[in-house]
């Protein structure tokens, strides 16, 4: 009985090494990391105003400390401003520019623009996966959007960049799903 047992010990044990070793790899799975996202520098510019929004994380979204978020002054009610975010990963000497990356995986990230608090404004892509050759489709990515002001008020702008989100979406986040790359939000003032 106690030889019965050893051996369908060692026989379960020899069964796992066999398992463990299958020659599965003719078909591995193409890993595409997350991005690393230190600084996002949005610029929004309607003639001669330029109000620009910073947040840097040096240590990173797992470090110790939070970013140093800052916002370079109000916007102005009633107006049309032109967005432009530029994403560096500053943790690399010298820092790499991550939009490169997202230009040419355009399908595979877009950004979301979600405004809270009782801020008037709406912002929305202008850039869509066209915009980005060889691709041509239609969804939008958000390197270049737009932000509309109506009349004074205060609240914030969070942008969050989504790598691998559903597409087509219907613009938030919870459709969307896929992974945050960067998510960060600005307390802005219109005047």
């Amino acid at each position: 009985m106690m030889n019965t047992r050893k051996f369908l010990s060692m026989l379960a044990i020899a069964g796992l090494f066999a398992s463990s070793c299958s020659d599965d790899d003719d078909n591995p799975v193409v890993v595409n990391e997350e991005e690393v996202i230190t600084t996002m520098t949005v610029t929004l510019t309607a003639g001669t105003d330029v109000v620009t929004l910073t947040s840097r994380d040096l240590d990173g979204p797992d470090g110790p400390n939070a970013p140093v978020v800052e916002v370079s002054g109000s916007l102005a009610a009633n107006t049309t401003y032109t967005g432009a975010i530029e994403l560096l990963n500053e943790s690399e000497t010298p820092a790499e520019e991550i939009n490169e990356e997202i230009e040419e995986e355009a399908d595979e990230h877009q950004f979301f623009f979600e405004v809270a608090g009782t801020l008037n404004a709406t912002a929305a892509a202008t850039d869509t996966e066209a915009d980005y050759p060889p691709l041509t489709g239609t969804n939008p990515v958000g390197l270049a959007f737009e932000l509309v002001t109506t009349v004074a008020s205060t609240g914030s702008l969070t942008i969050t960049l989504r790598h691998m989100p559903t597409k087509p979406n219907d613009g938030t986040l919870a459709d969307a799903g896929g992974d945050t790359d960067i998510a960060q939000s600005f307390d802005l003032t219109i005047e």
